[in-house]
């Protein structure tokens, strides 16, 4: 890497060269990997000394103008190819996973209102929900099981994962569109009702203090949870 936007900052010549080194690992370190990396994981490998944050900064301007991107992802920071180079790649991506407007929907309840039940999900959806499509989303990798609700019949509750932060391109949970933005985007459309609200969605891993962990996955559901 000798391109000046990327040189180490000006100061003692050990200081210099941590930084470089450091620039280096980080940067080996991220093309290396198949999962975003946290500032905190990164750095653990630099010189002590060196501030990560000042490194990812550097990192990411030097390549925002090349063939991939460093970009904030799931919370950490990951490789992409250039938003306007994708289609270069086209041919050789997997085919995108197709899901059925009920996963869709599934899915938004549960990234919108995690930790939620199969019986909450319904009662949001105001139709049944087939057990397959909570199953292809936790295929995908997208829900996962979070902890089971103290309720009768302790029913799973269910939440998203980084690989959902990932796939969908957010570095967090938060960054899900608000209703604003989607009446804006054309996904809300005609009269709204009064009390209708978007909640401000929480991925949180520590269980809530109406959840109880997993347990015994093998031990009898709740039919309605």
């Amino acid at each position: 890497m000798t391109d000046t936007a990327v040189q180490p900052p000006e100061e003692s010549d050990g200081g210099a060269d941590a930084f470089a080194q450091a620039l280096r690992v980080v940067e080996a370190l991220l093309f290396a990997s198949a999962q975003p990396l946290s500032a905190e994981e990164l750095a653990r490998s630099v010189p002590a000394g060196v501030a990560i944050e000042e490194v990812l900064a550097r990192l990411t301007a030097f390549y925002d103008a090349r063939g991939v991107n460093l970009r904030p992802v799931a919370g950490g920071y990951a490789f992409r190819t250039a938003s306007d180079l994708g289609y270069l790649l086209a041919a050789e991506a997997e085919p995108p996973r197709k899901l059925s407007r009920a996963a869709l929907e599934v899915l938004a309840i549960i990234a919108y209102h995690q930790p939620v039940t199969r019986a909450e999900i319904e009662e949001i959806r105001g139709v049944a929900t087939a057990k397959g499509t909570l199953d292809i989303l936790l295929e995908a990798g997208w829900v996962r099981l979070r902890g089971r609700r103290r309720s009768p019949g302790r029913p799973v509750t269910f939440g998203t994962t980084p690989g959902f932060l990932d796939h969908f391109g957010l570095d967090r949970i938060d960054d899900l569109p608000g209703l604003e933005e989607l009446k804006g985007s054309g996904f809300i459309e005609g009269r709204l009702t009064r009390d209708l609200a978007v909640p401000v969605p929480d991925d949180d891993p520590e269980l809530r203090a109406d959840e109880d962990p997993l347990g015994d996955l093998f031990t009898p559901l709740d039919e309605n949870g």
